[in-house]
Parts: C-alpha cells; sequence; structure tokens
C-alpha cells in the first residue's frame, strides 16, 4: 500500500524545456547575440544534461554547474560571450518561471485527496518553492525536499534517508505507524537521479517517460506513464 508520494519538479510538474526555449530567445534577443532556433536548444540540452550527471555523480559542485553551463553551451554554439552573465539572467528567469506540464494540477489535486504529497528536486531551495507558488501548486505538498536545503542531492542515499526521516517524524506526530521504503513512490522524469535514487533506497518507482522513448535502461521500474493522468491507474 502506498502511503507517501515523492514528486520530481522540472520536467515532471515544470516544464523545464519550455522555459529554456523561451529564456535563449528572449535572451540572445535581449544580448545581440544571435537569432534562436530549436537545433540550440538541442545543444543545450546536451551540454546541461552531461554537466547535470557530473554533478549527479560528485564530480562537479552545483556552483561549478552555474559558472560553466553557459560558457560551455555558447562554447558549442560558438558564440562569444560571458556565461556567467547570461546564467544569472538565465536564473533570475528561471525564478519566476512556472509553466505547468499539461495534467499536473489535475494530478496533483488527485493525489493530495489520497496520500501524502512531497515535492523531491534537486535545485536551489528558494527559487524552487517560489515556481511552485507562481503555478499555483504550492500547497498541494505537506513535504519541500530541495537538495539545496538538505545538503544531498538525488540520486543519492543520503537525500532519499532525508525524506523518509521526515516523513517518518511527521507520522510520529500523528501517531501513526512508521512509512516503510515500499509504501513510498518516486514519480519523476530523470532515469539518472528519480528512478536510480528511489530504486537504491527500496522505494516504488514511477517513470515519467514524456517523449515515449520506452527506453528505461533495463532499470527495475514499477510503472511507467507517458502522461501524468496515466497515474490514475495504479494509484
Amino acid at each position: 500500500m502506498i502511503r507517501a508520494v515523492l514528486l520530481d519538479i522540472d520536467d515532471t510538474l515544470l516544464d523545464f524545456d519550455a522555459y529554456v526555449k523561451n529564456s535563449m530567445k528572449d535572451g540572445f534577443d535581449k544580448f545581440s547575440l544571435a537569432v534562436y532556433d530549436d537545433s540550440m536548444f538541442r545543444i543545450f540540452k546536451q551540454v546541461n544534461s552531461e554537466m547535470w550527471k557530473k554533478l549527479e555523480r560528485g564530480e562537479i559542485t552545483f556552483e561549478e554547474l552555474k559558472c560553466d553551463r553557459w560558457n560551455n553551451v555558447f562554447s558549442a554554439l560558438g558564440i562569444s560571450f560571458d556565461g556567467q552573465v547570461f546564467e544569472k539572467y538565465f536564473r533570475d528567469c528561471l525564478f519566476d518561471s512556472a509553466i505547468l506540464i499539461d495534467g499536473a494540477k489535475d494530478i496533483l489535486d488527485y493525489l493530495s485527496g489520497k496520500y501524502i504529497v512531497c515535492a523531491a528536486s534537486n535545485g536551489p531551495y528558494e527559487q524552487q518553492l517560489n515556481r511552485l507558488k507562481v503555478g499555483g501548486i504550492y500547497s498541494y505538498f505537506s513535504n519541500y525536499f530541495i537538495s539545496e536545503k538538505i545538503g544531498a542531492q538525488k540520486p543519492s542515499e543520503e537525500f532519499f534517508n532525508f525524506c523518509m526521516r521526515e516523513l517518518n517524524d511527521t507520522a510520529a506526530v500523528r501517531g501513526e505507524q512508521p512509512i516503510l521504503p515500499s509504501e513510498v513512490i518516486m514519480i519523476g522524469d530523470s532515469l539518472s537521479s528519480d528512478m536510480t535514487g528511489a530504486i537504491i533506497s527500496g522505494i516504488r518507482t514511477c517513470f515519467f517517460d514524456k517523449h515515449g522513448t520506452g527506453k528505461t535502461n533495463g532499470m527495475p521500474i514499477d510503472h511507467i506513464v507517458d502522461r501524468l493522468e496515466n497515474i490514475r491507474q495504479f494509484l
């Protein structure tokens, strides 16, 4: 029996890809860099993904990611501009950005009526909370498990162990039985952080395969959905 749901934020509830495209288009115009096209977004996705995987493996820090990300993107695009200046612009805009994934509010409304619902995200604490507020979905969550606040990030066991401790502290206050990892499910779009971390921690999994790739890298994932509304079929 599932008692608690952990939900990733970016590209699970909030459309980070749509935000990036908008910010690249507007930022390139603002700084007179280039005329944006979607091939540039694909370069960003590749660079950003590689850097986040390094961060998840502990090979770089979050500060190093912020320092180097746009310099690496601009280098790949052949654009000569200070990446740290663009990073500041990018993050300032991101703070107030909340483009909802289709079905996000509906599934949160459904889940919050049945389970303990918690946000579980890598990223800056205040930024992620503000984006949930801007998107009108902040109130659905009982806990906000954000890597900056925790001091550890997905997929580390430290991150998920923190989540379990907090859930059980709350259960104890309510006079409820302890919550087991097998009674928690992690819903997210990342195999490397969401699914890997949950599996290592004994937490059940739902992979949000929003592009319908069907790829799981052979991981023992419990559920796969390509639309958030399909979560209703098993929760």
